[in-house]
């Protein structure tokens, strides 16, 4: 069973790809998760790491205690090893996934019933599509016939969009529903997860509840 690393060193790391970042020497936490992603944490920045790879990536450990983690696009993680403090590996076994609140699921029973809000000729394929790594809100195509798939949340950060960049990538493998492309949709989409899922070619869509309710105007906000 694949399992989660745990690495504790004083590190330095360089990225390069399409930017170019360094982080000097200091005493870090390298996440390797059984999904093959490697993250960098610090300890005053929450759960947010300092830098990180997406799968699918590979982890080369070379002489001199270098990792270099490449990514399907060339971009490269330098992980340069001064002191290792600590290093063990984990098996979590299958999580359970998030259950959704009682908001998140009604906003997804909403939008599935009104699916051509995203836009005239919309339709259903169906709600929490499964996949190997979890379901996916909602899955749809557009009036070009086009898979679309749906996440949602009662508030959008950027671990929305990487949650569903990772669905894109195993959707799109998928001959049968290849080109699949994302709509990121929820009540309140921060700044820095907008500019990601633009970045990546994601749509965000802003709901509001109480319009899709019929409380309000009973119409989505397209941005």
């Amino acid at each position: 069973m694949p399992t989660m690393r745990l690495v504790i060193a004083r590190c330095s790391v360089d990225y390069a790809g399409r930017l170019t970042a360094h982080l000097p020497s200091a005493p870090r936490l390298i996440l390797v998760k059984a999904d093959g992603s490697v993250s960098i944490h610090a300890d005053d920045r929450a759960y947010k790491p300092l830098n990180w790879m997406s799968p699918p990536c590979t982890l080369k450990e070379g002489d001199g205690s270098v990792w270099t983690v490449v990514n399907k696009a060339g971009e490269k993680l330098i992980i340069t090893m001064e002191e290792v403090l600590h290093d063990s590996s984990h098996e979590l076994g299958v999580d359970p996934g998030l259950i959704k609140d009682g908001v998140e699921a009604h906003l997804q029973e909403l939008l599935a019933d009104r699916i051509e809000t995203l836009g005239e000729g919309y339709t259903l394929i169906r709600r929490e599509y499964p996949t190997a790594i979890g379901p996916v809100d909602i899955l749809c195509r557009d009036a070009d016939g086009a898979t679309v798939a749906v996440e949602i949340k009662r508030r959008g950060e950027i671990d929305g969009v990487e949650q569903l960049t990772r669905y894109l990538e195993l959707l799109n493998r998928d001959p049968h529903l290849a080109p699949v492309r994302g709509v990121f949709a929820a009540q309140e989409i921060k700044p820095q997860a907008r500019v990601l899922a633009t970045d990546r070619g994601i749509g965000c869509v802003v709901l509001d509840y109480d319009a899709m309710r019929g409380i309000e105007d009973d119409k989505l906000r397209l941005f």
